[in-house]
């Protein structure tokens, strides 16, 4: 029986390089994407089937979907890592970010899953694991633009589970927490940029103080763990619809129960501490 085939976006650090070689140590087929491909070169050296993938080119994706039926014949899972995070008040971030931001996190696994569905509808299975966030449940001052595209994301992941159920097709969604990787520290760079208006001084504060400990937190998760379980949902053959990773995303989640008001009066709370 041949190799089951993945394809991961993202592959140039943190969760999709670990991802990939996840795969690989089971054997599976990987075809590792990141938007420059010679990021990626030390997964093409140790096996992997490498190319340039940008996730906002319909062009790119095409002719990597078509690569992958060609050589490969099937596409057992399609895991949609890339993606970015901005930062700051929603004032201070205009509506070019906010839509690079859903360029990005939303349609670019749109365009994915929609390429690969004819491929995976015509033999009879397959898997799409879509990478959120905590934030894909919870969306706390600072952070609404990222939210709002992981909101936007698991949403489409809920529609698209209840559209394929009957084809063999199973949608996952993993949740992480906070993740040692450079992630933080690349959104942080990107608010730098932002005009930063005075009023909002405290949610800049709280921000910075945040990416800055992220990595150092006990709870903060290595890009492994998170790449396991992504290889482990996608050799299931009923997977969870839902996979948080790490204690820290399991209580998280429960958090969106709690009533408005009292959520909005804990962010008071944090207010009046910067």
């Amino acid at each position: 029986m041949p190799n089951k085939t993945v394809l991961i976006t993202g592959c140039s650090s943190g969760i999709g390089r670990e991802s990939a070689e996840a795969f690989l140590d089971e054997e599976w087929e990987v075809y590792a994407t990141a938007r420059t491909e010679s990021d990626i070169a030390e997964l093409g050296e140790a096996g992997c089937h490498t190319a340039e993938l940008d996730v906002t080119k319909a062009g790119d994706i095409e002719r990597v979907v078509s690569r992958i039926d060609e050589e490969a014949g099937r596409l057992d899972c399609l895991v949609n890592n890339a993606g970015f995070a901005q930062y700051g008040p929603l004032e201070d971030i205009s509506t070019k970010r906010v839509r690079e931001q859903f360029e990005v996190n939303v349609f670019g696994p749109h365009r994915l899953a929609r390429e690969v569905l004819p491929l995976m509808r015509g033999q009879g299975d397959g898997t799409i694991v879509n990478v959120s966030s905590v934030y894909g449940r919870i969306s706390t001052p600072g952070a609404g633009p990222y939210a709002g595209s992981k909101f936007a994301l698991e949403a489409m992941s809920d529609a698209l589970r209840a559209e394929v159920a009957d084809l063999g097709i199973d949608v996952v969604v993993v949740q992480p927490g906070p993740v040692k990787t450079e992630f933080s520290g690349r959104a942080e760079d990107e608010m730098e940029a932002l005009p930063q208006t005075r009023e909002y001084g405290w949610v800049y504060e709280a921000i910075e103080d945040a990416t800055l400990t992220s990595n150092s937190l006990p709870f903060a998760l290595e890009a492994e763990e998170v790449a396991t379980v992504i290889h482990d949902a996608a050799s299931l053959s009923d997977p969870e619809p839902r996979y948080p990773v790490g204690g820290f995303a399991k209580l998280t989640a429960y958090t969106r129960f709690l009533p408005d008001r009292l959520r909005d009066g804990i962010f008071g709370f944090i207010r009046k501490l910067f």
